[in-house]
């Protein structure tokens, strides 16, 4: 069994992961209850761009041992490929817990993959207003012109040619500067339509949500003030100096600086 794992993990060095998934495949086969059989296994599919079983792996490495940070970091990762992005927050955000309590040091890697999680649902929130935007322009001038052709059709054509085609031409003018007016609303806002990027500057490294009212501290990692406020002792100031602040961080917010004390 554990030459089954050392195969595996060589040939997972060396890129060769179709290899390393049939081995790690008969690692399981002999133990099937080892947790890390399965979340290994779980990463050479998301290497190989196969998300669903990559996904498959970790439930049941996580149904073997809830605990294991790896299992939850690799299915948030298959499921923010799978589009699934709620999903995915919540396995990662279990992942950055978990390793938090078991004191493991992941650098950037869970987080960053929280971050890129997020802006990804942004990004799928955002085309589907800019979708539909587009698709409201389209049905209301599909109505409009629906109502023209209603007109028209009311027309009396049994009347003198100059009246008809007096009105005809009143209606097609009034459909013209109807739709004129339309699209000119849309274009005045055309400037939403285009896809709002949210720097990684203005996400919280807490939270991970946009942040209102940022502070910045001096290494330049930037805070929402309200959670500052609410999680730190804060003692407003004219003045501060980080190297008499004995512990104190300073932080600029748009009203003042201010010596911010873990409580």
């Amino acid at each position: 069994m554990s030459d089954f794992k050392e195969q595996g993990n060589r040939l997972f060095s060396e890129r060769r992961y179709t290899e390393a998934i049939e081995t790690y495949t008969s690692a399981i086969d002999a133990s099937p209850r080892i947790a890390t059989y399965y979340t290994n296994r779980a990463l050479c599919y998301l290497k190989t761009l196969q998300w669903s079983l990559s996904v498959s792996d970790c439930r049941r490495a996580i149904e073997l041992d809830p605990t294991l940070i790896k299992a939850h970091f690799f299915m948030g990762q298959a499921l923010t490929e799978l589009e699934s992005y709620d999903d995915a927050i919540t396995e990662l955000i279990i992942a950055h817990d978990l390793a938090r309590e078991q004191g493991k040091n992941f650098g950037d890697d869970i987080t960053g993959a929280i971050r890129l999680a997020k802006k990804k649902r942004w990004n799928a929130v955002e085309e589907k207003r800019i979708k539909q935007e587009i698709e409201l322009q389209s049905f209301m001038l599909m109505l409009l012109e629906e109502h023209r052709k209603q007109k028209l059709s009311e027309v009396e054509i049994t009347g003198p040619p100059e009246t008809t085609e007096a009105m005809v031409n009143r209606i097609n003018a009034e459909h013209a500067e109807k739709s004129t007016s339309l699209c000119k609303l849309f274009s005045e806002v055309d400037d939403r339509r285009k896809r709002r990027e949210v720097p990684d500057y203005l996400c919280g490294k807490i939270s991970y949500e946009l942040m209102q009212e940022p502070v910045v501290a001096p290494s330049g990692i930037s805070y929402p003030y309200a959670l500052v406020h609410r999680n730190h002792v804060l003692y407003p100031t004219t003045w501060a100096d980080q190297r008499s602040c004995q512990g104190g961080v300073v932080v600029n917010s748009r009203e003042s600086t201010a010596i911010v004390f873990v409580a």
